[in-house]
Order: structure tokens, then C-alpha cells, then sequence
């Protein structure tokens, strides 16, 4: 679990650090609210990809054949916002889209939403992200036909080194049939 009290501690001592005084009126309180603020933007990092799909795995039967290959779900533009593990620096504006090919189940679509927003609530890296995604919804699911895409803006590429502000950075995580069917692909656009 997330140690608040010992990233309070640190926070004081960054602040220190750079030069300020911790104990002055505006920062008096500015390591409690990180420590509250890093809990619920890692929350992600309390759970394995197992204990996510444990979480949001209820699926539903509905008719679907277990060979009808012609039933694709494709959800686009969920947003989620992450952290990226080199410098600790927002990942903003991304959308995610999640697709899969039904093996008999399907899952609720907010479940899809909810599974994007906890694997991205951890420090990693964007590629991380889609291939976690697609771990959980293929474990869920049962189906070995996902693919996730992400687009998104990264603050270490915009706010700061080579401070490329319309940068964008894009990924692709493709598993069974959508890696060779340009149809299946198609989808994803």
C-alpha cells in the first residue's frame, strides 16, 4: 500500500531542498495534499493486471458464439492521464481505444473505461500502459484477439528538455487476428 506519512516526509524535504520553507503559511499543508494527491493518482500501483481484472472482470454471455469472428467491440476515446516513470512527469490528453473480438463473453463497457483508468493510475511508460491493457482485457475476456491504442502528450517532452508542445506520442498493443487482418485494423482508426 501507499506509504502517505513517508511521502509527506520526503515532500517536506523537497521543499527544503529547493530552497523554501516548509513551514511557511502556503507550504504548512502542501505535503499532506501531495501525499493525498499521489494516493489516488497511483492507486493503480496497489494492484497486479490479475487483481484488476479480478476487479472489473464481470462479463456477460448474451448470445455471442463461441467461433462468431464477425462480432468486434471497439470503445475509442477514453481518456486517462498517467505518470511517467523517468522523470515522475504528467502523461495528459491521452485517449485510449480498446478493441477485442467477443470469444463467447463480453464485458461491460464501463469496465473497459474502468481497467484503462486504474493500469494508467502507476508510474510506467505509455507502451506499458497498452500492453497492461491488453493483458487484462484478453485475461477477462477470454480472448486472445485485443488491440489498444493510446495517443497522448507527455510533459517531459512539452513542459520541459526539448519542450516540443505539440508533440504527441502514439502506441499500438495488437494481439491474435489484429496483427495480421488490416480489416481488424481498420476498426482501431
Amino acid at each position: 500500500m501507499i506509504d502517505t506519512a513517508a511521502i509527506e516526509k520526503h515532500i517536506r524535504g523537497i521543499i527544503e531542498a529547493l530552497g523554501d520553507d516548509p513551514n511557511r503559511e502556503g507550504l504548512v499543508d502542501t505535503p499532506k495534499r501531495v501525499a493525498a494527491m499521489y494516493e489516488e493518482v497511483f492507486a493503480g500501483m496497489n494492484y497486479t493486471n490479475h487483481d484488476i481484472a479480478e476487479m472489473f472482470g464481470k462479463t456477460f454471455e448474451e448470445g455471442f458464439e463461441e467461433t462468431d469472428d464477425r462480432k468486434v467491440v471497439v470503445m475509442k476515446d477514453i481518456d486517462i492521464f498517467s505518470y511517467c516513470e523517468h522523470h515522475m512527469a504528467l502523461m495528459y490528453d491521452m485517449k485510449a481505444t480498446v478493441a477485442y473480438v467477443p470469444h463467447g463473453r463480453v464485458i461491460g463497457l464501463s469496465k473497459i473505461a474502468r481497467v484503462c483508468d486504474m493500469v494508467s493510475r502507476r508510474l510506467q511508460l505509455q507502451e506499458r500502459i497498452g500492453r497492461d491493457i491488453a493483458d487484462i482485457i484478453s485475461e477477462i475476456t477470454g480472448s486472445p484477439d485485443v488491440a489498444v491504442t493510446i495517443e497522448g502528450c507527455h510533459s517531459c517532452m512539452t513542459s520541459r528538455g526539448i519542450r516540443k508542445s505539440s508533440s504527441k506520442t502514439y502506441t499500438v498493443e495488437l494481439r491474435g487476428r489484429f496483427r495480421e487482418d488490416a480489416l481488424m485494423q481498420s476498426y482501431l482508426k
